[in-house]
């Protein structure tokens, strides 16, 4: 395939990193870059060698693949018009504000057979790839998700600007169905719900406990599995994959009945990592690791954890 021309819409503190990836990525030229703030614009376009535009309507057709990373309300009219002008798109998560907003996307991109991947940075990192061979039949899980408030973000609530993260991962690696969904949350510093805790239960009898908070002291990124005869415990963060397995018969013995493997893993750079497999799929046809299906998935159970807290608040306030 010829050089893939690419172009990101919207250089906001994410967006930039994103331009600058397919500034840097081999056999892809980067077009432009959009941004309704010119200054924002052209600062990103000159520090990644390519033009500014204010509207994203002089692309639709002049580019091969785009990156959506805009603010949520933006991101289903956007996609839509670049799929249908026939670019591959990775549209930042949440997908779309709505189930049925993504369920159309999911359908135009198949229908001109156009790769749609949804930006669910979390399944490059580092860490959560070292796992994956570990990850067999899971009976618990629990998710910690902590950041200090900040203003950028918060035009979303906590669920669906943190929690989603948790959430698409913790049904890639159960698979299955969920049965009941029981959650709580408040907000804090903002209108939107700012701390939030889900106990998701699923159909194969695993318990996900996922808790997300922006109004933390810390940063925390944490994730701990459970399994019949293994305990891993991820950081994220930090990238720390640390096994807790049983002792196998064939092993020499120890103090404890159990063998401790703890791996400290490269940095990495995830989202070089997620463009490099946006870019591979459209070379090569093959499916995006975060499909357009998944990205709905996860945003259908943030919007139910949503519902139940909102409901749960709305009782609160009655007299």
């Amino acid at each position: 395939m010829q050089e893939i021309r690419a172009a990101v819409v919207g250089v906001g503190y994410l967006g930039r990193f994103h331009a600058q990836k397919y500034a840097q990525a081999a056999d892809c030229q980067l077009v432009g870059v959009v941004d309704p703030r010119p200054e924002v614009a052209q600062a990103v376009a000159a520090e990644t060698g390519c033009r500014a535009f204010s509207g994203h309507r002089e692309l639709l057709g002049a580019v091969d693949a785009v990156s959506v990373v805009t603010p949520t309300p933006a991101h289903y009219a956007l996609a839509r018009e670049f799929l249908e002008a026939g670019a591959h798109v990775l549209v930042e998560k949440p997908i779309t504000e709505t189930a049925a907003e993504a369920r159309e996307l999911i359908e135009v991109a198949a229908r001109h057979g156009r790769v749609l991947q949804v930006g669910h940075l979390e399944r490059f990192n580092a860490a959560i790839l070292a796992a994956e061979p570990y990850l067999r039949e899971p009976r618990f899980i629990e998710c910690h998700r902590l950041a200090p408030y900040r203003e950028r973000g918060t035009d979303v609530n906590v669920v669906l600007d943190l929690m989603i993260h948790d959430i698409d991962i913790v049904q890639t690696i159960v698979g299955s169905s969920i049965a009941t969904i029981d959650a709580v949350g408040t907000p804090v510093f903002s209108p939107e719900i700012d701390i939030a805790n889900a106990r998701i239960r699923f159909a194969n009898g695993c318990v996900a406990n996922a808790t997300a908070s922006r109004v933390s002291l810390k940063t925390e990124r944490k994730l701990r599995v459970f399994e019949d005869d293994a305990y891993l415990s991820l950081d994220l963060q930090q990238k720390i994959l640390t096994l807790i397995r049983k002792r196998g018969a064939a092993e020499p013995p120890g103090p404890l009945p159990v063998v401790i493997e703890e791996q400290s893993l490269e940095q990495g750079d995830a989202l070089r990592a997620e463009i490099e497999s946006f870019l591979d799929c459209i070379r090569t046809g093959r499916p995006p690791v975060v499909s357009g299906e998944a990205g709905l998935r996860a945003l259908e159970t943030a919007m139910r954890i949503t519902g139940q807290v909102n409901a749960a608040l709305a009782a609160q306030r009655r007299p």
